[in-house]
């Protein structure tokens, strides 16, 4: 087992303290020396800058789904050249009616070197990287995965 840690950093920097006016922007640091600006979306009065927790999430789970894929398919023998995503996660009320990252949507675009996996292969092998990913085995979020 391991362990992953970030740390967040706010401070109101003398702002007023009302619902539609508070600095949403905070500082977000990882384990190993990164950060970002983390805010709230501008819908949420979050500044533009700033990188929102529903599309840190989105990021992760894109993300976890390639780097599982491409593990799954080392293993197999295929190489992969490229792989693009453009995630798209979605906001609304879950079954509780409450705001949640209701449905996130993969669509990954791979491109392989030599021996290239045919439509069912392909299919397997998103499969499998969405049943070992780790970030979708954490969520209840529905994810679908369209390959492009």
């Amino acid at each position: 087992m391991s362990e992953h840690t970030a740390s967040i950093r706010w401070t109101r920097n003398g702002q007023a303290f009302d619902y539609e006016h508070f600095p949403r922007d905070h500082d977000v640091r990882f384990e190993r020396g990164q950060h970002l600006t983390g805010s709230a979306a501008p819908a949420y009065f979050g500044s533009a800058q700033g990188v929102d927790p529903e599309e840190m999430l989105v990021a992760a789970l894109s993300s976890c789904h390639m780097l599982t894929l491409l593990v799954v398919a080392a293993k197999k023998g295929w190489t992969v050249d490229t792989y693009e995503d453009d995630a798209v996660g979605t906001l609304g009320k879950n079954d509780e009616g409450r705001m949640a990252v209701t449905h996130v949507t993969l669509r990954p675009r791979i491109t392989f070197a030599g021996k290239t996996p045919d439509a069912t292969e392909l299919a397997k092998l998103h499969e499998s990287a969405h049943r070992n990913c780790f970030i979708a085995n954490s969520v209840k979020t529905e994810v679908v995965v369209e390959p492009r």
